[in-house]
């Protein structure tokens, strides 16, 4: 069971306990000396693309929170490897007869995509961590089943209002719609000409029989406005993808989960009630808390949660390594793989007294250090790797610890 600070160190200090891990800091006791537990509920706000957990003991208490960036970028490398594999062969084996559906695994039945495994392995993963350092007696998902085909045409449906009113629901029109999903920021300068009116451009003008669809239609300043129009620049990138790809996923993640997991099933619009309830903003880590109590909810009546922990994890899915091994056109600039002075890509630094990852490295003895969310942080001069202190090496989930602000 979690501990105090203060009793965590006079145990270390006695040597009646041991370090497992920093983040979080964990002990294990050396001797065991026969202490009991008390229920936990663990709470999973299942995603495809940001997972919350939350632990929540039976007096409502919150002792452990996190939230984990998911994998998206694995359909993109693979189609980039195969672009650079179908040049290569061209130049390579020009003249070998080509071979088709040599590859046994992609041919074979009930395969689930490398997106969709690493998906639902994120998911284990999270669920497996809390297990190894909590003694969780219930787990509790939230889960929702999606028709993407009523979602796009909710007029299929016998209940029209089953999903609601379609992707517009809430809104205006159109118009207020595109302006939410892109964020209200012009997607073209992001925001770099500083212009502050908005306006909703037709990708294929309507001069063209360009629809009125959302699909059609995306969010520009009006300097860039004016300026396509003019013909002065050329719109970076072309139609939006459809956003039914996540609830297609999540419908899949949701068996496989369901079938391999003892545990509960809510749903969203539960979890929506309860967290206006409770006064809670809406946070991934937020709705895990919530998920988490429902049991105390339905049995003691809480409306309240007390946080016995202000610390959150953030947690970021990365590939296992650095697989390729030269650039350039011809390939012709080798890649170092393995360790500079030291240090290897997303290792864990302390650099000034605050904690990053590494994000590229120079063989002159430089690096470029980044956040957990992946962002590049602009210092200067650019840190160097003798001022740096290696706390964390690499791993396929790169975590950081952060005091939450503000907790209801």
């Amino acid at each position: 069971m979690p501990c105090s600070p203060c009793k965590a160190k006079h145990l270390l200090k006695k040597g009646k306990a041991k370090v497992i891990c920093k983040t979080p800091f964990t002990i294990q006791l050396i001797e065991f000396d026969g202490g009991t537990t008390q229920p936990l509920t663990h709470g999973v706000d299942t995603g495809s693309s940001i997972i919350g957990s939350a632990v929540v003991d039976e007096d409502g208490g919150v002792v452990y929170l996190s939230e984990i960036e998911v994998r998206n970028d694995i359909s993109d490398k693979m189609k980039q490897r195969a672009k650079y594999r179908r040049n290569r062969r061209n130049r390579k084996t020009r003249y070998r007869k080509a071979r088709w559906l040599n590859r046994k695994n992609s041919i074979r039945g009930d395969r689930f995509s490398p997106t969709m495994t690493s998906k639902i392995n994120s998911h284990s993963k999270e669920i497996k961590f809390v297990k190894s350092i909590l003694p969780i007696t219930k787990l509790i998902l939230e889960t929702g089943t999606f028709d993407p085909h009523a979602l796009k045409n909710p007029n299929v449906l016998h209940n029209k209002w089953l999903y609601q009113k379609g992707i517009n629901y809430g809104f205006s029109n159109t118009k207020a719609y595109v302006l939410s999903r892109d964020n209200y920021t012009c997607q073209h300068c992001r925001g770099k000409s500083k212009d502050s009116k908005l306006e909703v451009h037709h990708i294929i003008f309507r001069s063209d029989n360009g629809s009125d669809g959302e699909s059609n239609l995306v969010t520009l300043c009006k300097t860039c406005h004016d300026k396509l129009h003019k013909g002065e620049m050329v719109l970076k990138g072309g139609k939006h993808k459809s956003q039914l790809k996540h609830a297609t996923q999540m419908n899949s993640i949701r068996i496989q989960l369901l079938r391999r997991l003892e545990c509960e099933e809510t749903f969203g619009f539960i979890t929506k009630e309860h967290r206006q309830i409770m006064v809670l903003p809406k946070e991934h880590c937020m709705d895990a808390v919530v998920i988490a109590s429902l049991g105390n909810i339905q049995n003691n009546g809480l409306a309240s949660v007390d946080f016995k922990t202000d610390s959150i994890l953030y947690k970021k899915c990365i590939s296992d390594g650095d697989y390729q091994q030269s650039k350039g056109i011809r390939s012709e600039q080798r890649i170092p793989t393995g360790k500079i002075y030291g240090f290897r890509k997303f290792d864990k630094v302390e650099y000034l007294g605050k904690e990053y990852f590494i994000k590229g490295r120079m063989s002159t003895g430089y690096a470029i250090l980044m956040d957990i969310h992946g962002n590049a942080q602009k210092m200067k001069p650019i840190p160097k790797f003798s001022k740096m202190e290696r706390i964390g090496a690499r791993n396929p989930w790169i975590v950081q610890e952060k005091t939450i602000q503000n907790i209801a």
